[in-house]
């Protein structure tokens, strides 16, 4: 079979004619690179130089990706005459982590059947363990709570915040401790030979080893433990490093940018140090570094060394000229102009520049007027306002377009999407963490189950009801016949008369409604014969119980195909803990319900998202959730200096909480105290505050980029809003300023 004719362009003419050998590449947003990363694995393959047991290896961030760069593979060998699916492997680094210690468990002290704890039952155990550690030690933060707090604020404080920042604090000390492949064992044996004080590793580590040994007791090991197990395997044992090189003798790195230390040495040792492996990514895309161990330093290193072939690709088709010209300007500012020095690496060369007319993927053509900065001062109810009438009234135009709004956070993303469903404006919000219908769905039934655990409850039967007419809720008629039976179902003194009544027992029938108000009697009769079958199910699994509820709640295949997803996570929840009953299962729903604990929904985020399948539709994502993605027209939203925040002494961080002394980050101080403590300085000495304004420019400076991601999801026009913040004191980001103020500038010339 005769291949396609494929058009590169010359820089991805100079990647695919790669034979050997590491290089790096610097790719921009919209470049192609998945395609190129392709292209290079498939020509590897159908050049013949991989033996019978041999696969290029390709490792990327996450799973969606992993689906498609196998398709694009598959696509251009089946076009070449050769059979898909052979020749190369494409992993995740924790499933390629997990394929390196099922090699050889045994170097990692695991059982050939060990096994691996999900994200979410990962993070339900370290939420566990730090209300234990608040329960147990609940003065402990006092030391670094202001001095001028009321009673009120302290009783909130320790009531609700306090927790969320342990939780916060456990995470990144967990990750950060494996990072460095360190054992809780091998930390509390350096912590008492310390000489100073170290109140947050302290804690950090009676965290870390109460989660562990609820890990051991799972026998089971997280992600985090994959990567540092995987790596271990490999130091202790050169002949596994053999092997594996054998089978893997091309490496090929996407998102390089996001890569971690321990990501970057498992990658150097399968490699060798004259292999090959190719790394591609975008330092100015790097944005999970707040929230992961990733470092951009390591791809700028290693596109900057001697034995390393480093190429570019800069052309990009997604935006027009205008919206290049906004972030190209973007990273000029920031490199020469930006006022605090030590922000200026943030963003880095090369420019992105357009195609040419006979490319493939020509830019789409230039219109300056689609940009608008808004510079009015909105508060943040005004701003969502001004955003969701704005874009009705583009939808009204431009039908058959993609729009998405961005917003800097989840809580942001779900007052945007109420409003536009308020205003009956079809919205996509599965790349939000947790979707609204996610959230809506959990928390119905999260309420059913809360009665059903306390079936004696007038005001918990009454918010089951409300819960089972939430339909109404848009029509003001039934709403107001809901409201009044609400309220006769929260004074009836015996829920058994209602619900289940005997002979001369019968409350529905002593208030004589069947005459009086018959629709109200109509619900309750109805709602009565819900509640018998509902609480007849108590006895099924849980999974069936909820499905048995569902029916009778929801209509919308979406909504019960959501049923059936938290249904199934239930069944696997109630497997995990055997003596959790309705009420722990109830809670469960209820912080899912809040976005407390992540959980998926049917959001996109694991298959792939698809842009173009929602046209004359409104997508919300947060900008983190949008890389990688493109529509037509963008809206970014709250760009101020709250949210972007450039090192004034005005701005707020979102590390630093408001009830927290001096401005101290304690994430960052946690993680500096460790550091301390594991540093093989013995001169190395821990100074309070110093980690906090560090991971002050470390936050700026991924925002920046961030900032820039988001600029660049826009295909043809772009509009930038932002609003005062919640205490009315946030203004304009300077960058926004600087970008306003250029492209002005340019409409003036």
């Amino acid at each position: 079979m005769e291949a396609k004719k494929i058009v590169l362009r010359p820089s991805q003419e100079r990647i695919t004619a790669y034979i050997s050998g590491k290089m790096g590449i610097a790719a921009v947003p919209g470049s192609g690179k998945t395609w190129t990363l392709s292209m290079l694995a498939a020509k590897i393959i159908r050049s013949g130089v991989l033996g019978m047991d041999q696969e290029v290896l390709v490792v990327t961030l996450v799973n969606s990706a992993v689906d498609n760069f196998s398709q694009r593979i598959s696509e251009q060998l089946k076009e070449s005459g050769l059979l898909p699916g052979i020749s190369y492997r494409v992993r995740t680094l924790h499933g390629l982590a997990h394929d390196i210690v099922r090699e050889r468990p045994d170097l990692a002290g695991l059982s050939n059947d060990f096994n691996i704890i999900d994200e979410r039952e990962a993070n339900s155990i370290k939420t566990n363990v730090a209300e234990t550690f608040l329960r147990i030690h609940p003065e402990y933060f006092d030391r670094y709570l202001k001095d001028d707090l009321s009673d009120y604020q302290r009783k909130k404080i320790h009531g609700v915040d306090l927790l969320k920042l342990t939780n916060v604090i456990t995470n990144n000390f967990i990750r950060s401790a494996k990072d460095n492949q360190l054992s809780p064992q091998a930390l509390r044996s350096a912590l008492e030979k310390h000489l100073s004080s170290l109140p947050l590793v302290e804690m950090g580590l009676q965290l870390y080893e109460d989660y562990q040994q609820a890990l051991n007791y799972r026998g089971g090991v997280d992600f985090d433990d994959l990567i540092r197990l995987a790596l271990q395997c490999l130091r202790y044992d050169p002949e596994l490093v053999t092997h594996l090189q054998n089978r893997w003798p091309y490496i090929l790195e996407d998102e390089a940018q996001d890569s971690s230390h321990l990501q970057q040495e498992i990658l150097s040792l399968l490699s060798g140090e004259n292999g090959n492996w190719v790394r591609v990514g975008d330092p100015n895309q790097a944005i999970y570094e707040t929230f992961t161990t990733a470092d951009p330093r390591l791809l700028r290193d290693f596109l900057n060394r001697a034995d390393v072939t480093s190429e570019d690709l800069p052309e990009s088709g997604r935006s027009t000229r205008s919206i290049i010209s906004l972030a190209n300007y973007l990273i000029d500012w920031t490199r020469a102009e930006h006022f605090n020095e030590s922000i200026r690496g943030a963003l880095s060369l090369p420019h992105i520049k357009p195609t040419s007319k006979s490319d493939p993927q020509p830019n789409p053509d230039d219109c300056p007027e689609a940009i608008h900065f808004i510079d009015q001062k909105l508060s943040p109810g005004e701003e969502i306002n001004f955003v969701v009438n704005n874009v009705q009234e583009w939808l009204t135009d431009h039908p058959n377009e993609t729009v998405a709004i961005l917003v800097p956070r989840n809580t942001r993303g779900f007052e945007v999407v109420d409003l536009l469903k308020q205003k009956g404006v079809e919205v996509i919000d599965g790349l939000l963490n947790s979707a609204t219908s996610t959230r809506l769905s959990a928390g119905a039934i999260a309420n059913i189950l809360r009665y059903l655990s306390d079936p004696q409850s007038a005001a918990k039967l009454a918010t089951a009801f409300r819960v089972w007419r939430r339909a109404d809720r848009t029509d003001a008629e039934a709403k107001t016949v809901v409201d009044k039976a609400t309220k006769l179902i929260k004074k009836c003194p015996h829920i058994e008369d209602y619900l289940w009544p005997s002979e001369g027992t019968n409350w529905l029938s002593s208030l004589d409604l069947e005459a009086e108000n018959p629709l109200i009697y109509e619900y309750l009769v109805n709602f009565r014969a819900v509640i018998q079958r509902w609480q007849k199910g108590i006895s099924l699994p849980i999974d069936q119980l909820i499905l048995t509820i569902a029916q009778d709640l929801f209509l919308d295949p979406t909504e019960l195909a959501m049923a059936h997803k938290l249904a199934v996570t239930l069944r696997q929840m109630q497997n995990n803990h055997p003596d959790w009953q309705l009420p722990e299962l109830g809670e469960e729903l209820k912080v899912i319900a809040k976005n407390e604990r992540r959980f998926l929904g049917f959001s996109e985020d694991e298959t792939g998202f698809n842009p173009d399948k929602y046209k004359g539709q409104v997508v919300v994502a947060t900008m983190h959730k949008a890389k990688g993605l493109e529509w037509d027209k963008v809206y970014l939203m709250a760009v101020n200096n709250y949210n972007f925040p450039s090192g004034n002494e005005y701005d707020d961080y979102y590390s630093e909480k408001w009830f927290i002394k001096d401005e101290l980050n304690l994430e960052a101080e946690s993680l500096a105290q460790l550091n301390t403590l594991i540093s093989r300085n013995p001169h190395s000495l821990y100074e309070e505050g110093n980690a906090s304004r560090k991971a002050r420019l470390e936050y700026i400076r991924e925002r920046l980029r961030l900032l820039y991601v988001g600029i660049t999801r826009a295909r043809k026009a772009l509009t930038i809003t932002w609003n005062t913040g919640r205490r009315g004191d946030s203004v304009e980001a300077i960058p926004l300023v600087a970008l306003r103020t250029y492209w002005k500038g340019l409409g003036d010339k």
